[in-house]
């Protein structure tokens, strides 16, 4: 289900992507819409961390578009953006591994990120006060992130994504290593960042996650497209059972 407004923000039209001999993405056709949650699911090797790693600069695409769609409808082709061109322009993404600045404070990971998108170390410093209570690490702002257990370096990566002021949020397996507990608190931590207007790309290997948390899903296959829809409904399908699910799923 799409929210109401129906605006792009990211556009990928018959993006290739190989590797030496290795055509990781083939032809891979989908959009991002604005104020969704987008689950983009397929098992390992299909190509999902490789699309977020092509839509945020890590790696720059051999054929195709991608584009992004400004607040105020303007686009733009994102080939020969930068990262941090990427960055500035409010694409956010986070990595498997959480990979802080191993000597600094919770609160100094987030303020020396707040420190580049803010005019004044004033600014900076207050709106990583404000990400610290949102995300409520205010109680261990002062630890060192090395002494984090991993929700809390999850939600670290986070915060410091939220420095940059990302209009959308890629989130690669956020919820892997974690306890059940855990990722029901993570979700409802995901659901809060969206309710600020954050749309968010949710890259996810548990299935019950997937469903109660997105809007939509895109599942890919063998670095292509394979269909998309309401979560429960293309769960059902049977070639995304067989594939990715397997038999027994329910």
């Amino acid at each position: 289900m799409l929210p109401d407004n129906c605006k792009k923000i990211i556009e990928l039209k018959n993006v290739d992507k190989s590797f030496g001999g290795v055509h990781a993405i083939n032809n891979l056709s989908f959009s991002v819409y604005e104020g969704e949650i987008l689950g983009l699911i397929g098992p390992n090797g299909c190509g999902k961390s490789t699309s977020v790693n092509l839509m945020t600069g890590v790696y720059i695409h051999d054929k195709g578009e991608i584009i992004y769609y400004n607040a105020d409808g303007g686009a733009v082709a994102l080939k020969e953006q930068s990262v941090p061109d990427r960055a500035k322009l409010g694409m956010g993404r986070t990595f498997q591994t959480p990979k802080p600045f191993a000597d600094l404070t919770v609160f100094e990971n987030i303020y020396t990120i707040a420190m580049l998108y803010n005019r004044t170390l004033k600014e900076a410093y207050k709106a990583a006060e404000e990400i610290v209570k949102f995300v409520q690490l205010d109680d261990i702002a002062e630890q060192k992130c090395t002494k984090l257990p991993i929700e809390k370096r999850k939600w670290l990566d986070m915060a410091r994504v939220l420095a940059t002021r990302p209009r959308i949020l890629m989130l690669d397996e956020c919820l892997a290593g974690l306890t059940p507990s855990e990722m029901e608190t993570s979700l409802d931590m995901v659901r809060k960042i969206n309710k600020q207007g954050i749309t968010v790309l949710f890259i996810e290997h548990v299935m019950s996650a997937v469903t109660k948390l997105c809007n939509r899903v895109v599942v890919m296959e063998e670095g292509h497209f394979m269909t998309e829809g309401d979560p429960l409904e293309v769960m059902k399908k049977p070639e995304v059972i067989r594939a990715y699910l397997g038999e027994d799923y329910k």
